[in-house]
């Protein structure tokens, strides 16, 4: 491979690669560390992204692909994705075609040719073993079937390179596998057992901080600067954080798949699939339940400005302005009580509420309505609903 000179070159060669009959722009790529086995050195445990590229950056893609066929490696664009390890033809093959992009001048910007650089660098230092380093294109949002298409997945959630229940993670769980995490480093429990008496007596058995599929947020995961996650075990990875949110310790837990839109209160649990809007308080103990655990497989979504009290549950969706006191449990057969003067002031805000003859509705009923105050009445013995009188304001300083 010649050395491009000039950026004209590079687009034609970028041209040239992408007019190939086998070519395919591909959803996302990038190129990751991986972590081996201890015990088992052909299993993959996880996958370190320093950069991932989501339907961006197809010039580095193309050039990524014929880097890889210059070493002898065929990109299989008919298929959902395509993992192949680096070698130093790979690293070579795409210097040279960046070569017109190396520099100071560029360095900030094309963030793919950062990674290059830094690969070679670390080859020249340490060298690279066989398949420390991998490149991976997903072609199609489809059940991924490789751990390194899970981590780059789970990046683009976190990353928020694609929306919330954005993205297709069918059989994730079968393709991770269950590891002891050291910190950030995953281990073996197999290796783990059959060295258990050597390194418990030399005084090196490792510090475990979980045992997992999925490593912690904050194992691969920079958040915004106005982000703060107090204890780093209550976020797992894939997880999206808006800017402002802060998840406080205790009872608090933010699933794969889930998390905020803006800035939140987290207190409690928001379990995979649930997403909590901009202003709104997970009260401390608060449960928003997740697609396996009682919302016959409905995703939880909560408005914007909303309080879930201590200790309440929510296994429906909830508009913007509601209020769910502290204790209390919203699920879809709920049964709500509410008087004809609280009906029509909830349906100047909400259409679609139709008066109920007895006066009572199903949580389901409600589902995704705003204003909607849910309390219990202590004298009548039921639980009762409002119009809410009030909007949840988060304090700014803290947020």
């Amino acid at each position: 491979m010649k050395t491009i000179k000039t950026t004209d070159e590079f687009k034609a060669l970028v041209e040239k690669i992408k007019a190939q009959p086998h070519y395919k722009d591909p959803i996302g790529f990038g190129i990751a560390r991986v972590d081996m086995g201890q015990k088992n050195e052909d299993q993959v445990l996880q996958a370190n992204f320093p950069l991932i590229n989501w339907n961006e950056n197809f010039g580095s893609a193309a050039i990524f692909m014929a880097a890889l066929e210059a070493s002898g490696e065929t990109v299989a664009t008919n298929e959902s994705e395509s993992v192949h390890s680096i070698d130093f033809n790979f690293i070579n093959y795409a210097l040279a075609s960046f070569a017109p992009y190396v520099g100071e001048a560029f360095g900030d910007v094309h963030k793919n040719v950062q990674v290059i650089k830094t690969l070679q660098n670390l080859a020249i230092e340490a060298g690279i073993r066989e398949g420390e380093y991998k490149v991976v294109f997903l072609f199609e949002d489809t059940k991924p079937c490789s751990v390194e298409a899970v981590y780059l997945k789970l990046y683009a959630l976190s990353q928020a390179k694609v929306p919330l229940r954005g993205i297709c993670l069918d059989g994730a769980f079968g393709v991770l596998p269950n590891v002891a995490w050291s910190g950030s480093t995953p281990i073996e429990l197999e290796w783990l057992r059959e060295n258990e008496i050597e390194l418990k007596l030399s005084g090196s058995y490792p510090d475990i901080t979980s045992v997992d599929k999925f490593p912690r947020f904050l194992q691969h995961i920079i958040p915004q600067d106005n982000t703060r996650i107090l204890e780093a075990s209550k976020v797992r990875m894939g997880a999206q954080l808006a800017a402002g949110t802060t998840v406080m310790p205790g009872a608090s837990y933010i699933n794969f798949n889930a998390g905020t839109t803006g800035a939140v209160m987290v207190e409690g649990r928001i379990s995979s699939s649930a997403i909590v809007g901009k202003g709104s308080d997970v009260g401390g103990g608060a449960s928003i339940l997740g697609v396996l655990s009682g919302t016959n497989g409905n995703p939880v979504s909560i408005g914007e400005n909303t309080l879930l009290g201590a200790n309440s549950v929510c296994g429906i969706p909830l508009g913007d302005g509601c209020i769910i006191d502290a204790g209390l449990s919203i699920l879809e057969g709920t049964k709500v009580h509410i008087n004809e003067a609280a009906v029509k002031m909830i349906q100047a805000v909400n259409s679609g509420l139709v008066i109920s003859e007895d006066g009572y509705y199903k949580g389901l009923t409600l589902a995704g309505m705003n204003g909607i105050h849910f309390r219990f009445d202590t004298i009548q013995n039921r639980l009762v609903a409002t119009r809410s009188k009030r909007e949840i304001v988060l304090n700014d300083e803290l947020h």
